[in-house]
């Protein structure tokens, strides 16, 4: 067909102009299972209408060949007109795309489907549970196989005949201009026969969906990301069952923060107990501790309380807690506070503040 007879491309996918990625692949994706040729056996028009629409996205799910397109329209793949034309690479990751989309049209159905199919529960964690180890229950659902009809999804007894639409294959090839691919037999669901009675308990589906209960053990120190992975608790498939991933997220918390095994808290204090130096209380996961706070003490100074941290992930011991002083400095003075400043500030002088003092020295000498 010559290049100028063919359809705009948005206007297959049915998007506007300006659409972005997203929608042109959610547009693409609503058009590929709806004229798929699997779901629309011996229809030709189906198929043609899916090659279409799979060149419109191939084009304008790529940004430069978008760009061109939106430029030149048609004639910029057109040979004959000084286009590029398309090649092999230029539909390569439609096959894989495709696999992501049909099973949406198959969902759990199909050959491909009936291995085992793990599952994944998010999992949010306190810090405090995360640090010292918990154990939470859950709940998820998850299919198991009927145990009416053992998975097959025929009603026991009943007569299974090869299916007229794969001739017993389970699969259903098809070749879109420089791809092949093959999904499962929408018609028999991938397996290859059709039961003259379907399972009366699980109308068919050869799996029923129940509400699992499980209790998960999480080890002290486990950290944010972490995936706990339990085998067989995953969907029940007539060749086997899949695993269920537990991943963890760890809730942040008010007063701790985490670098590894080492847990960081900043702690606020006052000038005079920085300057004349105090007993404080610190808190840590196992509840508050007295720190002797040295005379003299500069904001910004780190103290490290050994073993207070969290239990190493996965090893032995303990890491520490890093306890960072902030001296503060009152917003506001009465006049007597700020009369009692000012007599301080005189009577210190420039010699009680050496940093200060080497500080104001090198930039003397970087101007002078």
């Amino acid at each position: 067909m010559p290049s100028a007879e063919k359809s705009d491309y948005y206007e297959l996918l049915g998007v506007a102009r300006a659409a972005t990625p997203d929608e042109i692949k959610r547009a693409y994706k609503q058009q590929a299972l709806k004229h798929h040729p699997d779901k629309n056996p011996d229809d030709k028009d189906a198929e043609e209408q899916f090659k279409r629409v799979s060149e419109a996205y191939a084009v304008l799910s790529d940004a430069d060949k978008r760009r061109r397109y939106d430029q030149l329209g048609h004639a910029a793949f057109d040979p004959a007109r000084g286009g590029t034309g398309f090649d092999a690479a230029d539909f390569a990751g439609i096959g894989e795309i495709l696999e992501g989309f049909l099973d949406d049209m198959f969902g759990r159905r199909g050959a491909a489907n009936r291995s085992p199919k793990d599952l994944r529960y998010n999992l949010e964690l306190s810090f405090e549970e995360a640090a010292l180890g918990s154990e939470r229950p859950i709940e998820y659902e998850r299919h198991e196989l009927c145990t009416h009809c053992k998975g097959t999804r025929a009603e026991p007894g009943a007569t299974q005949v090869e299916c007229p639409a794969c001739r017993g294959r389970g699969e259903v090839r098809f070749q879109r201009g420089f791809f092949a691919t093959s999904r499962p037999c929408f018609t028999c669901e991938g397996n290859g026969v059709r039961a003259e009675a379907r399972c009366t308990r699980c109308a068919g589906r050869g799996s029923v969906a129940r509400v699992q209960s499980l209790s998960v053990k999480i080890p002290a120190g486990v950290e944010d990301g972490a995936v706990r992975t339990l085998s067989g608790m995953g969907e029940e498939t007539p060749v086997g069952t899949g695993d269920l991933h537990v991943h963890v997220k760890v809730k942040s918390h008010s007063l701790f923060t985490r670098e590894g095994a080492d847990i960081l808290c900043d702690v606020p204090v006052s000038f005079p107990q920085a300057a004349l130096g105090a007993n404080l209380e610190v808190p840590t996961l196992e509840g508050k501790v007295s720190m002797r706070l040295p005379p003299g003490t500069q904001s910004g100074k780190v103290f490290r309380l050994r073993g207070k941290g969290l239990p190493v992930f996965g090893g032995y011991g303990k890491g520490d807690e890093l306890v960072k002083v902030i001296v503060e400095v009152p917003a506001q003075l009465t006049a007597r506070q700020r009369e009692l400043l000012e007599e301080l500030s005189r009577e210190m002088g420039e010699g009680a503040h050496p940093q200060q003092q080497t500080f104001l020295d090198k930039l003397r000498g970087l101007f002078d």
